[in-house]
């Protein structure tokens, strides 16, 4: 696929209710190490308007973590009770610790014509496309299996056992977002820069063909 431009797909459902007619949904994923949270932030900082889902979490807070801009800290309780009211446009478990999409946060920030931008794994992308079709998902790549597991052993944040774990998983996510049907566009990252612009101009290109700007 041309890392450049979307791929073509059958024209989207319906927008779900209260879907707001301005804001545009950004769903950004990519394996360990691919560089998506660079370019998440990059194309965060690049857009005026644009806004990044905090999302609710049971991991215990840090000193250096900040109440409702890194996360929603809650317990399990309030967890469970979000989950059972349907609070949630996705959640998973990662290392015994649960994460989420709150979404009432989302379709607020939508209603006022906002760039919001999830970063999520592929199985929450499946997740909130089913409930809100219009969403714009970009996926990134690495340029090779090989490269993808170099970029891993250079982060040295972890045993070779745990490195070799986080490959596995991380072919996986690419088979499964390469099969699923989720995702508008694949971007290539070969040399972050260039992938920064191209995220920032496909996302500016989709917002004005929707009347986002």
């Amino acid at each position: 696929m041309n890392p450049a431009s979307p791929s073509r797909r059958q024209p989207a459902a319906e927008p779900a209710p209260n879907y707001p007619a301005r804001g545009m949904l950004l769903i950004i994923s990519g394996p360990s190490g691919v560089g998506k949270t660079t370019i998440t932030r990059a194309v965060e900082q690049a857009i005026p308007d644009a806004v990044f889902s905090v999302s609710a979490t049971t991991r215990p807070r840090t000193a250096a973590d900040r109440e409702g801009v890194d996360y929603q800290f809650i317990d399990d309780a309030s967890f469970d009770a979000m989950i059972k009211a349907g609070a949630f446009l996705e959640h998973a478990g990662v290392f015994g610790k649960r994460y989420g999409t709150p979404r009432s946060w989302v379709e607020e920030k939508l209603s006022l014509g906002k760039l919001v931008i999830l970063e999520i794994d592929v199985q929450g992308a499946l997740s909130v496309k089913q409930q809100l079709p219009d969403a714009f998902a970009l996926f990134v790549l690495p340029p090779s299996e090989e490269t993808l597991l170099q970029r891993l052993r250079a982060r040295a944040r972890e045993a070779e056992d745990v490195i070799q774990k986080r490959f596995a998983k991380a072919r996986e996510e690419i088979a499964t977002a390469q099969s699923c049907g989720v995702y508008d566009l694949f971007l290539v990252n070969r040399v972050i820069e260039e992938s920064v612009a191209v995220a920032v101009a496909v996302v500016n290109l989709m917002r004005q063909r929707r009347g986002c700007d």
